[in-house]
């Protein structure tokens, strides 16, 4: 965990902790992803709050939320996930640029990123690949006339109309075998059932990616993983600031002042400290539901521990908690309801031999880090790997090399190991890959003694993409609150899309705007589907032949 030795305090648990130590106002957030992280930047940046009134609260010993990176290059290093960048980010980049990068103070996170790309941008050869091996052209997108006019129907089809309905709604049965959808499915995570809504706000937000979207050179990766190219800096700024982070902190209610309105009066917490006076003046940020809770790691000769679906964890607890009777709090049901239609599972792999890197390099025409995702599309899982440019955690030994994949479909038996991708061993998950990927006997073996596979089963991973209508997610500041605000994947923000970084600091941004009254206000959502060339270039890429 990290633990740096700032000017702020990073503590364990809500014991004899002094919450007043002066009259100014206090901001209370609860968890400590990107979106809480944010939200205390911008008290600090916009709102001129002092480092030492915010204190956040998370109920694991360790921060980032779904931005995590863990293990060891012994043990096998773990990522339950990444995240894609690309030119729009407004907001992130907005914040980031005032955070000091991790390798050099000089250059800030933003201008980090950027380099990143500039030096090893993405120019994929192998974006799909099938029939054990060969390399698909997905240039055309594999479109009928009649795809096409579904498109250009979902896209021009109001959003309320597509309340409570699905993907499959909207689309015939052979569009989801289209190149087109197994490229959008698997770099944005979607599965058939999921949101139309969701979908519709995706082909609208990156439109402008549609010409490059098989060689996915439009995508930004920032240096490192997230947690140590985003979370790391921006921690060490909040602490320098004097933030007090509170790890094992479980915020079990907030207490309401009764009557019109929305104003928080107290925190009720779990355990020793029952809870804290929140006075008129204090703000309060609630980052509701969570996309990694109960998520479980397997190891290399093990499979991840089923998800417990007879209780609800403790972000998904208080949001339900707040919602009895106020359906300006939103429906949490709608969205973890139903953990089979929103798993999936990923694994991270570590290898003390180039034979890998150096096997994918042949096969793909490109070098390590710039080939981006390659699906395998026979594959009854639905795998996809990605190569990312080495180190990809900023203390990884030379020698010691990281790729990651993922499968959409965990609970279907493999095409080489005959058992679901949920029942199996990080040993056979690799097995499997090197099965799809044609991969010779010598290379294989060599692969699988050289190699540590973590896979890491996510029973809300796609949570955010269920079913849903309108009310469904709060308002970032509900209508009539005085002090308190959702933030992250499950608070509303019109035109935006989840499953992003971006919209969990859109969030931020906006609950610190508007609680405050400040002039300044995050800047707006790119909407290239209202700018006639990138219409004109996507339509072109729509009829490619």
């Amino acid at each position: 965990m990290f633990r740096p030795h700032q000017r702020g305090r990073h503590r364990s648990g809500c014991r004899r902790t002094r919450f007043r130590e002066s009259d100014m106002a206090k901001a209370y957030l609860v968890g400590s992803g990107i979106a809480s992280l944010s939200a205390a930047a911008f008290l600090i940046r916009d709102g001129g709050f002092d480092g030492g009134d915010i204190h956040l609260f998370e109920e694991q010993e360790e921060i980032g939320g779904s931005l995590d990176a863990g293990g060891t290059p012994s043990t096998g290093y773990t990522m339950r996930g990444g995240r894609m960048f690309e030119a729009q980010f407004r907001c992130t980049y907005d914040l980031l640029a005032g955070i000091p990068s991790l390798d050099d103070p000089e250059k800030s996170v933003t201008q980090d990123t950027f380099d990143s790309h500039e030096e090893s941008p993405w120019d994929d050869a192998a974006r799909l690949v099938k029939d054990g091996g060969r390399i698909v052209d997905g240039h055309a997108m594999g479109f009928t006339e009649r795809h096409r006019l579904e498109l250009v129907k979902c896209l021009a089809t109001p959003e309320r109309m597509l309340d409570d309905k699905r993907i499959t709604d909207c689309f015939s049965e052979d569009f989801f075998t289209t190149d087109f959808w197994y490229m959008w499915c698997t770099t944005f995570a979607f599965e058939p059932w999921h949101s139309a809504i969701e979908f519709q706000r995706y082909l609208k937000r990156f439109v402008h990616l549609f010409p490059t979207f098989e060689t996915m050179s439009g995508i930004y990766r920032t240096r490192y993983n997230q947690y140590d190219s985003i979370v790391r800096p921006l921690t060490a700024w909040l602490l320098e600031r004097g933030v007090t982070l509170h790890t094992g902190c479980r915020v079990a209610d907030l207490a309401l002042k009764p009557g019109d309105g929305t104003t928080v009066e107290r925190i009720h917490f779990t355990g020793a400290r029952a809870s804290i006076l929140v006075e008129p003046q204090d703000l309060v940020f609630v980052t509701n539901g969570s996309m990694t809770a109960d998520s479980s790691l397997g190891s290399h000769t093990a499979a991840p521990e089923g998800p417990h679906t007879s209780r609800s964890p403790g972000s998904w607890l208080l949001w339900h908690r707040l919602a009895r009777g106020r359906e300006d709090f939103g429906n949490p049901s709608a969205f973890d309801h139903s953990v089979k239609d929103s798993t999936w599972e990923s694994f991270t792999v570590t290898a003390k031999d180039p034979a890998f890197l150096d096997w994918m390099e042949k096969f793909t025409g490109r070098a390590t880090g710039r080939g981006g995702l390659l699906t395998l599309t026979d594959s009854n899982w639905l795998l996809t790997t990605v190569i990312n440019r080495q180190p990809v955690y900023q203390q990884q030994p030379e020698g010691v090399s990281v790729w990651w994949g993922y499968g959409l479909f965990p609970d279907r038996p493999g095409d080489f190991v005959k058992k679901p991708m949920s029942e199996c061993s990080g040993e056979e998950i690799l097995q499997e890959v090197l099965h799809h990927l044609g991969a010779d006997e010598a290379t294989a073996e060599r692969v699988l003694a050289t190699s540590t596979v973590i896979p890491c089963l996510m029973p809300y991973i796609t949570s955010q993409f269920l079913v849903r209508k309108h009310g469904d997610r709060p308002r970032v500041v509900p209508k009539g609150s005085t002090n308190l605000a959702f933030i992250g994947q499950f608070a509303e923000v019109p035109d935006d899309v989840v499953f992003t970084v971006e919209y969990s600091v859109r969030t931020a941004w906006t609950a610190v705007a508007e609680l405050l009254g400040l002039e300044k206000q995050p800047p707006a959502v790119y909407k290239g589907q209202h700018d006639p060339h990138v219409l004109a270039q996507a339509l072109e890429t729509m009829h490619r032949k």
